[in-house]
């Protein structure tokens, strides 16, 4: 098989796919990227002078390996993607199946983090990455950082994207020795100068935050406090709806074992056990109602976190959200200072309304049973004195 014309047509193909499928917000994973990462692959590939059937199947999924972006689902398992289109063209084209399941390996091998199995699969993933040790990584990163916010819709300062960075730089590996040879040095001058920026920007926030160190500490123990009482006396609630449950279903089980069965003989008993029973279903009713949870559809709108209008802290506005749509939010909530405590008050603000219901409940069932129990004890005192 010619694969050098097989190579040509490779690159053809997937240039117009990126130029005719390509998401405006991708200004990092670009054919800038593709072009880079097939430029790398071929110095590694050439180093250790691959036979002519390795060198296509790294460079083919060199091109290939980033197409998958180009569709609705963005970055989410687009490996899998590239590697699809990558065997749907070489089908086409009568490629082995030997060959290209070496070129879906090379592909998938690029998920992070990076699991390569062989030589080839090295190539293409320390060409992928290729960049973090080059001195081109300041350029690059910072489109990867616009790229993140184009995405997400919303500004993610620096102080949030350098740690990202620093983590990234610091958790990987190159795989091949020449890579580990040429980009090592250069990419811990990279991490080198972020941790000094991070340094920098630490001890410049540190001193801008002396002088309103106490009140933020102050307020943060305001928050604590009063989301500790609301939890102590949500606690003190449920005890005292348990005790009246308790004391109700005993009273309410001898009722029905014993007084009960009896009323066939004893007719002049009927009204008090009556409004005894009810006085205890009523107060078990209360009971339980002031202990029975409310909880919301569990969903937010992109449009509740831009306005700043929905408390993240509370479980019942977040459970049915995914994962990723939820992290988004919050870290928006936390790099917005007035969205995050306006997001406490509220979270504060809402116990203190559960709280109200509860106890607005136990007073009415605890008033029920008092008012029933002597209402009724006096009935019975009067229907046995009459019978008497």
């Amino acid at each position: 098989m010619d694969y050098t014309l097989l190579l040509e047509k490779t690159r053809q193909y997937v240039f117009n796919f990126l130029r005719e499928n390509k998401a405006g917000a991708y200004c990092f994973h670009d054919n800038v990227h593709t072009d880079d990462v097939v430029a790398a692959t071929k110095e590694i590939a050439t180093h250790y002078d691959l036979t002519e059937e390795d060198r296509f199947v790294t460079l083919c999924a060199a091109y290939f390996h980033d197409t998958g972006y180009c569709s609705r689902q963005g970055s989410k398992q687009h490996e899998a993607r590239s590697a699809d289109l990558a065997d749907k063209f070489l089908k086409e084209h009568h490629v082995t199946e030997s060959v290209r399941q070496k070129v879906e390996g090379c592909i998938m091998a690029t998920r992070m983090p990076q699991s390569p199995k062989n030589l080839l699969e090295e190539i293409v993933c320390d060409a992928d990455l290729f960049h973090l040790g080059s001195d081109a990584f300041d350029r690059r990163n910072k489109l990867m950082h616009q790229e993140a916010e184009q995405l997400a819709n919303f500004k993610i300062p620096k102080s949030v994207w350098r740690p990202l960075t620093i983590q990234l730089l610091t958790g990987h590996n190159y795989h091949t020795e020449y890579a580990k040879s040429k980009l090592d040095k250069e990419k811990s001058k990279n991490l080198n100068n972020l941790e000094k920026e991070e340094e920098k920007y630490h001890a410049k926030k540190d001193k801008n935050d002396s002088v309103k160190k106490r009140p933020n500490r102050g307020i943060e123990t305001m928050f604590r406090v009063s989301t500790t009482n609301s939890q102590r006396l949500s606690d003190m609630a449920d005890n005292k709806a348990n005790i009246l449950l308790t004391v109700n279903s005993i009273i309410l089980s001898v009722l029905v074992a014993v007084l009960v069965q009896k009323l066939d003989s004893n007719q002049h008993l009927v009204f008090p056990t009556v409004m005894l029973l009810v006085a205890v279903v009523s107060t078990m009713v209360l009971a339980i109602l002031s202990t029975i949870p409310k909880v919301s559809d569990g969903r937010f709108k992109p449009e509740d976190v831009d306005n700043k209008s929905v408390n993240l802290l509370f479980f019942g506005n977040f459970h049915q959200m995914s994962y990723s749509t939820y992290e988004e939010a919050m870290k928006k909530a936390m790099g917005d200072y007035d969205f995050l405590y306006s997001m406490l008050t509220r979270d504060v603000y809402s116990q203190g309304v559960v709280l109200g219901r509860k106890y607005r409940l136990l007073r009415y069932a605890y008033g029920v049973f008092m008012f029933g129990l002597v209402v009724s004890v006096f009935a019975f005192i009067v229907a046995v004195a009459f019978v008497v």
